[in-house]
C-alpha cells in the first residue's frame, strides 16, 4: 500500500484529488482576511492563498517563516498573522480552508508539509528577525504540529527553513525538483525533506542561532532505547525497531506527534496512541496481543514500547504463496494454498473472538496488522491497536484500510465482522478495494472466488451476508459488456472511450482527465498521466479527435508550462502530440522553451529522460524531414552510449523496465538502426537489454521478473521484465541472434500470470497482455486470451461508458500510465495489431473484434 494515495482520496469519492475545494463557506478562511483595498494582490494557487504588497521587492530565496495550527485555533492564528502582515506590509501566503488544512495533516499527508498553515516572506534577514520576535508575542500560547523540515523559534508556532521564494527547476534522480541557487550561479535542489538543514553556503541569521544550539543540545541519553532501524513512517509518527538499554531487550517503539496524523474525527496521533495503551492492558494475557513495556515522552513526543512481534505480515505471506500470479499452476496447488488459507482465516476469527471477550472492538483488521510466525500458518498475532475501543463505547473508527473498513451501517463487534467477511474475500482474490467504489460488484467477486478454489457455498454466503449493505440501497446493475463470455470488443472500446470523455473537466486548469496522483507533481498536461496521453490514446485508438480539448492543452502551456523536457512526463510528449494533431508551431515553442533543460539531463530513461527526448528528436526529424532533429536525435543516443558504458551496477531496488531503465534506451538505439542502418545502434541496444537483465531474478515457478528489493520482483511494462521484454521483441525483428534475446522466454512467463492486482498499462495486466501479443511465434494467445477475459474484474459503470481503478484500486483513473487511455491503447494493439505506446511498431499477430 503507497500511502501517498490515502490523501488524495479526501477530496473526492471517485477520482484522485487535491483537497482545492474550500469546503463549507464557513470553513473558508478567505472570507475572514479580507483583502486590503489598494496596494496588494491576491490570487490562488491550487491549495493555497497568497498576499503580496506591491511595493515589496522580494529575493528569489531567503528564510521564510512557517506558521503552525490546529483545526481549533487556525481561525484566531490567521486573523492575528493577517492583521500583522496587512499593517507591515509582509508577503504572506495561508492555506484556503479548514477542509484543506485536515487534509495536510491528516495521518497520511506527507511529512515533509505537515502542519504548515502560513508561510511568510522577510525581505532580509533584519525584517526575519523583527518578524520573529513580533510574532512570537502575537501568538505566545497558540499551539501546532511540529514542522518537520523546520528549525522551530522559541516555545510557539513559529518555525523557519531556508528555500526558495520564485520557481526554479533543476534535474534530480531523473525528475526536475525545486531549485535554489548557490553564490557561483549553479542551481541546487531545495531540499524539502522532514528534518531541518540549511545549506552549506548560507550563514545562519544571529536571531537563530540560540534555537540551533538547543535543538543540538538535546541530551540522546533521555531516550532509553537504542533504535535499530524504522519500520514505518506516518504523518503522526514512526514505529521503530530498538533495543532497550537497560537489558537490551529487542523492542517495536510506536511514535506519536501532538496535533499531527489527525484522523477524521480530529483525533491526533498523542491520543490514540494513549487508546492504544489503555487497550492493550486490558487485553494483557491473551496468546497473540503484544505486551505493553512502558509509555514515556521525551521532548514533545510520545513513546509506546511494546513486545517485538515475531513473524512476518499477512500481506507478505499471500505475496509468497498466492498461486494466481504464478503461471500453469495446477488444480493441486490451488486446492492447496485454499487449505493453508482457511487455516488462516480460522486462526483470525479465534483470536478476534477472544479479543471481543474482553469487550474489545479491534477495530482495524487488515493484511499488514496480522502477523504470521514462521510457517506455521495457525500462529497468528495482531499489531496496531490505536483505531481499537471498548465496544460499550459505541465509538467507531475514524481510520481504515480500503477493502477492510466498515461502512458507517455498521456499529460495535460487527465493524470487525465486516474486516473478517472482507478477509475471507481476500485471500483468494485480493481486490477488495474495488468494493469501495461499486459494492454491487460484490456477488462476481464472490462467484470467482468459489469457482476457482473450490469453495463450499456456504463460504460465499458468509462473505456475502458479512459485507451487504444493512441500510437500504438502490439496486445497481454492474453488469457490462466484459462479462459477456465473447464480449464484443467494438462495443467495449466504445464505451471506455465515452466515459473518459465523460470525465473531462475543461473548466479547471490544473487538469482536464482525472488521473494518478502523479498529475498533481508533474502537471495535468504530460503524457503519462495528463490530457496529451490522453488525446493520444482516443487518436490512436480510432475514437477520434477533440479540438476543444486540444484547444485546453495549449491553452494550458500559456498557463503553465511544463518543468521538465521527458515523454511521459515533461514537454517532449506534449511536443510528440501537438506535432501529430498538426500544431506544428506550439509544438517548436515547447521544445525550444525546453532547451536548456534538456541540455542539463543526465537521466538516461524513457520516461523523463533522455531516452524520451531522443526518439522525440528522431521523430520531429522523420515528420518535418529535418536533418537538425535528426542530429539532435543523434547527439543524445551517443551520450546514452557513452553512459551505458559506466552505468552504475543494480540498486536494491528495481529500475529495470520501459519507463525507468534502459530498456527505452535501447529502443532510441534500435529506432536510430532504422534510419541510419548502422548495426552498431543493435549492438548498443543488446547491451542495453542485457544492462536491465542484470537486475532480474528468476522466480520460483522459473519466470524471469526483476528484482525489487530483498523479495519482491515485478513483471510490469514501467518496472519490470514486461518492459524489457516490448523492446526485446523489437529488437528481434533485426537482431534475432543477440545475446540478449536468450532471456525471452522467461520474461514471456513472468507476463503469463492469472492474477494481477491492477489493470493498468505500464503498472498492470494489460501492460502484460501486450507484451504477450507482441510474441511473433503465436505462443502466447491462451495467456492473451485470459488477460482479456480478466478484464471484467476491474470495469466500472460511469455516465454510460466504462472506467477502471487506478494505482491501489482506490480511484478511477483515465490516464495512459494507470487508467482508462491506457487500457484503450492495449486493446488496439492486442485486437487491431496498432503500436501499443509511441516508438514502438505494431503487435504481429492481431486479433478480430470478434475473437
Amino acid at each position: 500500500m503507497d500511502l501517498r494515495y490515502e490523501a488524495f482520496c479526501f477530496a473526492d469519492p471517485l477520482f484522485f484529488d487535491e483537497q482545492r475545494e474550500s469546503g463549507m463557506p464557513e470553513e473558508d478562511f478567505t472570507g475572514l482576511l479580507p483583502l486590503p483595498a489598494s496596494g496588494w494582490t491576491s490570487y490562488d494557487r491550487g491549495i493555497w492563498r497568497t498576499l503580496d504588497p506591491d511595493a515589496k521587492f522580494l529575493p528569489a530565496q531567503g528564510w521564510k517563516i512557517h506558521i503552525s495550527a490546529g483545526l481549533d485555533n487556525a481561525e484566531r492564528v490567521l486573523t492575528k498573522v493577517h492583521a500583522y502582515c496587512v499593517e507591515h506590509e509582509v508577503a504572506f501566503k495561508h492555506l484556503r480552508s479548514k477542509a484543506i488544512l485536515l487534509a495536510r495533516n491528516s495521518k497520511y499527508a506527507p511529512r515533509e508539509g505537515s502542519g504548515k498553515l502560513i508561510t511568510i516572506y522577510p525581505a532580509d534577514n533584519n525584517e526575519l528577525e523583527r518578524l520573529l520576535v513580533d510574532l512570537s508575542q502575537e501568538l505566545k500560547g497558540e499551539h501546532g504540529a511540529y514542522i518537520l523540515s523546520d528549525l522551530r523559534y522559541a516555545e510557539g508556532p513559529l518555525y523557519v527553513r531556508y528555500g526558495g521564494y520564485t520557481e526554479q527547476w533543476v534535474e534530480k534522480d531523473g525528475g526536475r525538483v525545486l531549485a535554489i541557487q548557490r553564490p557561483d550561479g549553479t542551481l541546487v535542489p531545495d531540499k524539502r525533506e522532514p528534518t531541518f538543514s540549511f545549506p552549506d553556503w548560507v550563514e545562519l541569521p544571529a536571531c537563530l542561532v540560540p534555537h540551533w544550539e538547543a535543538r543540538k543540545s538535546g541530551d540522546p541519553s533521555q531516550f532509553p532505547y537504542q533504535v535499530k532501524s524504522s519500520m514505518h513512517f506516518s504523518n503522526g509518527g514512526g514505529v521503530y525497531v530498538a533495543d532497550r538499554k537497560s537489558d537490551g531487550l529487542e523492542v517495536v517503539v510506536k511514535e506519536a506527534r501532538p496535533h499531527a496524523g489527525l484522523d477524521r474525527d480530529l483525533i491526533d496521533a498523542v491520543t490514540r496512541l494513549r487508546r492504544e495503551k489503555d487497550v492493550l492492558e486490558r487485553l494483557a494475557g491473551i496468546p497473540g496481543i503484544p505486551e505493553v513495556y512502558e509509555h514515556f515522552t521525551v521532548w514533545e513526543h510520545h513513546f509506546l514500547a511494546m513486545q517485538y512481534v515475531v513473524g512476518d505480515s499477512l500481506g507478505n505471506w499471500l505475496a509468497r504463496n498466492y498461486p494466481l500470479t504464478r503461471r500453469d499452476k495446477s488444480e493441486q496447488d490451488l486446492l492447496d494454498y485454499r487449505d493453508r488459507a482457511l487455516k488462516v482465516i480460522n486462526a483470525v476469527e479465534t483470536l478476534v473472538g477472544a479479543i471481543h471477550e474482553r469487550g474489545i472492538v479491534f477495530g482495524d483488521l487488515h493484511p499488514l496488522n496480522i502477523m504470521i510466525d514462521g510457517e506455521h500458518d495457525d500462529a497468528i498475532s495482531l499489531i496496531d491497536f490505536e483505531m481499537a475501543f471498548d465496544v460499550a463505547s459505541s465509538g467507531r473508527p475514524a481510520l481504515g484500510a480500503p477493502g477492510f473498513r466498515a461502512p458507517a451501517d455498521r456499529s460495535g463487534f460487527d465493524i470487525d465482522g465486516h474486516a473478517l467477511a472482507a478477509l475471507r474475500l481476500w485471500m483468494f482474490l485480493p481486490i477488495n478495494t474495488l468494493l469501495e467504489l461499486l459494492p454491487a460488484k460484490l456477488p462476481s467477486l464472490v462467484d470467482f472466488v468459489l469457482r476457482r478454489f473450490h469453495l463450499p457455498d456456504e463460504y460465499g454466503q458468509v462473505i456475502l451476508d458479512g459485507l451487504a449493505r444493512h441500510d437500504a440501497q438502490p439496486s445497481v446493475s454492474v453488469a457490462n459488456e466484459l462479462d459477456q463470455s465473447e464480449p464484443d470488443w467494438t462495443v467495449v472500446r466504445k464505451r471506455i472511450a465515452a466515459a473518459i470523455l465523460a470525465s473531462a473537466t475543461p473548466e479547471r486548469h490544473d487538469r482536464l482527465f482525472p488521473g494518478d496522483i502523479e498529475q498533481f507533481r508533474v502537471g495535468g498536461a504530460c503524457f503519462g498521466y495528463g490530457a496529451a496521453g490522453v488525446l493520444h490514446a482516443l487518436d490512436a485508438a480510432g475514437a477520434g479527435r477533440y479540438p476543444e480539448h486540444e484547444k485546453w492543452l495549449i491553452e494550458s502551456l500559456n498557463r503553465e508550462p511544463p518543468n521538465r523536457p521527458g515523454f511521459y512526463d515533461g514537454t517532449h510528449g506534449i511536443a510528440f502530440v501537438l506535432e501529430n494533431f498538426g500544431y506544428t508551431e506550439q509544438a517548436s515553442e515547447l521544445l525550444a522553451w525546453s532547451a536548456k533543460m534538456v541540455d542539463e539531463t543526465k537521466d538516461h530513461a524513457l520516461e523523463g529522460g533522455l531516452a524520451g527526448i531522443g526518439l522525440t528528436q528522431l521523430h520531429f526529424a522523420t515528420t518535418r524531414g529535418d536533418n537538425e532533429f535528426g542530429r539532435q536525435a543523434l547527439n543524445t543516443a551517443v551520450k546514452l552510449a557513452e553512459a551505458l558504458e559506466v552505468a552504475e551496477p543494480p540498486g536494491k531496488f528495481g529500475r529495470a523496465g520501459l519507463m525507468n531503465g534502459w530498456s527505452g534506451s535501447a529502443l532510441l538505439f534500435i529506432r536510430l538502426y532504422e534510419r541510419t542502418g548502422e548495426k552498431a545502434w543493435l549492438a548498443f541496444a543488446d547491451q542495453a537489454l542485457k544492462r536491465d537483465l542484470e537486475e532480474c531474478a528468476t522466480t520460483d515457478d522459473g519466470s524471469l521478473q526483476v528484482r525489487d528489493g530483498e523479495r519482491r520482483t515485478l513483471p510490469y511494462v514501467g518496472v519490470g521484465s514486461a518492459g524489457i521484454l516490448m523492446v526485446a521483441e523489437q529488437l528481434a525483428r533485426h537482431a534475432p541472434e543477440s545475446e540478449s534475446l536468450e532471456s525471452m522466454p522467461g520474461l514471456r512467463m513472468a507476463c503469463r500470470g492469472e492474477f494481477v492486482i491492477h489493470p493498468g498499462l505500464v503498472l498492470g495486466r494489460c501492460g502484460l497482455m501486450t507484451a504477450l501479443a507482441m510474441d511473433a511465434t503465436g505462443g502466447s494467445r491462451d495467456a492473451v486470451d485470459l488477460h482479456l477475459s480478466r478484464l471484467s474484474w476491474y470495469a466500472l459503470p460511469y455516465k454510460g461508458g466504462l472506467a477502471f481503478p487506478g494505482n491501489q484500486l482506490l480511484r478511477l483513473s483515465m490516464d495512459l500510465h494507470t487508467g482508462g487511455a491506457g487500457v484503450l491503447l492495449a486493446l488496439a494493439a492486442t485486437l487491431d495489431g496498432k503500436p501499443v505506446l509511441p516508438f514502438f511498431s505494431g503487435t504481429p499477430s492481431p486479433r478480430t473484434a470478434g475473437q
